[in-house]
């Protein structure tokens, strides 16, 4: 069957079908409702029905929803077998929607401090379950190591060493998440400095939670990370957002969550979300899911709401496609062949939409 006689599709099917990486995802936020509730029956129901059903609801701001997450290293996940279920149930649900290619984030002092599995077994159960995912469902993934910032800086240098002790190809890089409030990036410094000496990639929350703009440029040009995720306070500081984009830094935005969403009011938040206007600010931005079950979100519906909430037309995903793919930890070679591929993907399936489409309209990041 010619492209021609192919049926037509509606946008969000498109957008299922097109070829996506995943650069901003947190294992523990992708855990499936049934698999947290099995989690939780084998440690002994240590959290009530309530409370794990209170995880996946999702109302004007989230309440409790740290403390659950926090209540997977302290008390749910308790052997290696547990991080590879997970794992392995992320990534066959992030192929289910053309996510070809995943960076994912976990938090190993967590979970070697809370759960009490060594960091060589934890690491050794998901690295398992990413080559199984490869064979099963075509999805190539690889594994972040995330600094939690809300343990000491310490720690931290102490993880680092854990990574360099145990490499492996599919361990690519280190990041840092959890809040960000009063836990600023150079206070990791050391241990960011301790990656880069070993030949490991960097990113870094910043710029989320309302912080100042100036954690951005810590993390840019202290830490020296090579992308940033979030980093919405950036458009405060416009002649630094330029500089930024000269730099080519690619920002892994996530369109259901941010300090932004939670505080403006529902009929203000997509008008006035930070996101809008970061390309006009020439910032490369690539949508991200960041904990997909927390948020009841899919990699499709990150990107329809690119459309829905934030006006940008089509044009523009491609665009962010591509920014992607430059910010993903992949050899050159496969970059370019990748690109070449999934634009020609990209533009098949553009060409089975209906016509005009309304997302095809100026986009309202060109508001003031």
């Amino acid at each position: 069957m010619t492209d021609a006689a192919l049926p037509p599709l509606t946008l969000e099917t498109m957008l299922r079908q097109m070829p996506k990486v995943e650069l901003h995802c947190h294992l523990f936020g992708t855990v499936r409702h049934q698999t947290f509730r099995q989690l939780n029956a084998r440690a002994g129901a240590p959290l009530a029905d309530a409370e794990i059903d209170g995880f996946y609801t999702r109302g004007e701001k989230p309440v409790g929803v740290l403390r659950v997450l926090r209540a997977l290293d302290a008390q749910l996940v308790r052997s290696a077998g547990d991080l590879y279920q997970i794992t392995r149930e992320y990534l066959e649900d992030a192929a289910a929607h053309q996510v070809r290619h995943a960076e994912f984030s976990w938090n190993p002092t967590g979970t070697v401090h809370g759960s009490g599995i060594p960091y060589a077994m934890a690491q050794g159960a998901i690295v398992r379950a990413i080559q199984d995912a490869q064979q099963e469902f075509g999805i190539t993934g690889r594994l972040i190591a995330a600094i939690d910032r809300e343990a000491s800086p310490q720690a931290a240098v102490e993880m680092v060493e854990w990574v360099k002790a145990h490499r492996c190809d599919e361990v690519v890089g280190i990041g840092i998440d959890y809040r960000e409030v009063d836990r600023p990036p150079e206070l990791f410094a050391r241990a960011y400095a301790e990656a880069r000496r070993a030949g490991l990639r960097t990113t870094a929350h910043a710029g989320e939670f309302g912080m100042p703009w100036t954690n951005v440029r810590t993390a840019i040009e202290l830490l020296q990370v090579d992308r940033i995720d979030h980093g919405y306070t950036v458009v405060d500081q416009p002649d630094f957002a330029r500089e930024c984009a000269a730099r080519g830094v690619v920002f892994t935005v996530v369109p259901t969550n941010s300090y932004y969403l939670r505080t403006l009011p529902p009929e203000r938040w997509a008008l006035d979300h930070p996101i809008r206007r970061m390309p006009g600010l020439g910032l490369r931005i690539h949508p991200n899911t960041d904990d997909p079950t927390l948020h009841k979100v899919t990699p499709t519906q990150a990107w329809l709401m690119m459309v829905r909430d934030f006006g940008f037309g089509l044009d523009d995903l491609r665009g962010f496609m591509l920014n992607g793919l430059d910010g993903a930890w992949i050899d050159d070679t496969l970059r370019q062949a990748w690109r070449s591929a999934w634009r020609a993907e990209f533009d098949a399936l553009r060409a089975r939409l209906p016509q005009p489409l309304p997302s095809d309209d100026p986009p309202h990041r060109a508001l003031p």
